[in-house]
C-alpha cells in the first residue's frame, strides 16, 4: 500500500513537468513560423508607426512572470511618446488586489490613430512572439501584470505566478480586459488548475475569433 500511494503523490509533478515541457515545444515551434510568418506585417506595422507618430515604434515595459521574475515585454507602440509624461503607478492595497480593480480605462487620449487600431485588433501584441521565443512567456496563460500591482498579490492571488504568462488566456476569452481583477483571478486560477492541450487549443480558437471582431482589447 506504501508503495502504491508513493507512486500516486509522484505522478502528479511528472505529469505536470510533461505538460510543460511539449507546451515549451510547441511555444517554440508556434512562435518561430509566426514570426517568419508575420515579417512583412511586422514591416508595415513599423513604418506606419513611425510615419504617424515618429519614433520609437516598439513599447517595452517590465512585467512579472512565473515565480514572481520579472521579464521585459514587447509590444508596438499604441501612444504618443512623451518623456516627460511617465505613469508612475502607485497602489495602497494592505490584502490583496481589490476584486473590483480594473487596470485599463475605455479612453486615453495619448492613444494615436493609429494606435486604435492595433489595440482593436491586438496587432500591438504581435511582439510578444519574441517574448514566447525567449522563454519569457507562453502563447497560452494568465496575462502579465506590471510589478507594482503582482507586489500587492495575497497567497491567493499570487498562484497565477506560477506558470508562465501568456500572449492570450483563459481570462481574455472571457472579457478581455473588460473584466474586473477578481473575475480575471477566478478564470487564470482555473488554467492553472485544469491545463491541458485542448484547453490551450480552445483559448487560441477562441482568440482568433475575439479579435477578428474586434471586441474589447488585451
Amino acid at each position: 500500500m506504501e508503495r502504491e500511494s508513493q507512486w500516486h503523490v509522484d505522478t502528479k509533478p511528472l505529469t505536470a513537468n510533461k505538460i510543460q515541457f511539449g507546451k515549451r515545444v510547441f511555444d517554440i515551434v508556434a512562435s518561430s513560423i509566426l514570426l517568419l510568418c508575420c515579417i512583412p506585417l511586422f514591416i508595415v506595422l513599423s513604418i506606419s508607426i513611425a510615419i504617424a507618430s515618429g519614433f520609437p515604434v516598439f513599447f517595452t515595459q517590465t512585467r512579472t512572470g512565473q515565480n514572481n521574475k520579472q521579464f521585459t515585454i514587447y509590444k508596438f507602440r499604441t501612444m504618443r511618446f512623451d518623456k516627460r509624461k511617465i505613469d508612475d503607478h502607485r497602489y495602497e492595497w494592505d490584502e490583496g488586489v481589490p476584486e473590483d480593480f480594473t487596470f485599463k480605462s475605455g479612453f486615453d487620449s495619448r492613444v494615436t490613430s493609429i494606435g486604435k487600431v492595433l489595440r482593436k485588433y491586438s496587432l500591438d501584441e504581435l511582439p510578444q512572439l519574441f517574448n514566447v521565443l525567449l522563454g519569457d512567456m507562453s502563447i497560452v496563460g494568465p496575462r502579465p501584470e506590471i510589478p507594482e500591482i503582482t507586489e500587492h498579490y495575497n497567497l491567493h492571488q499570487r498562484k497565477r505566478l506560477l506558470v508562465k504568462p501568456g500572449m492570450t488566456g483563459y481570462a481574455q476569452i472571457n472579457g478581455r480586459s473588460e473584466i474586473q481583477h477578481g473575475k480575471k483571478i477566478e478564470h487564470d486560477l482555473y488554467y492553472v488548475d485544469n491545463q491541458s492541450f485542448f484547453l490551450d487549443v480552445k483559448v487560441i480558437l477562441s482568440t482568433v475569433k475575439l479579435v477578428l471582431k474586434g471586441n474589447g482589447s488585451f
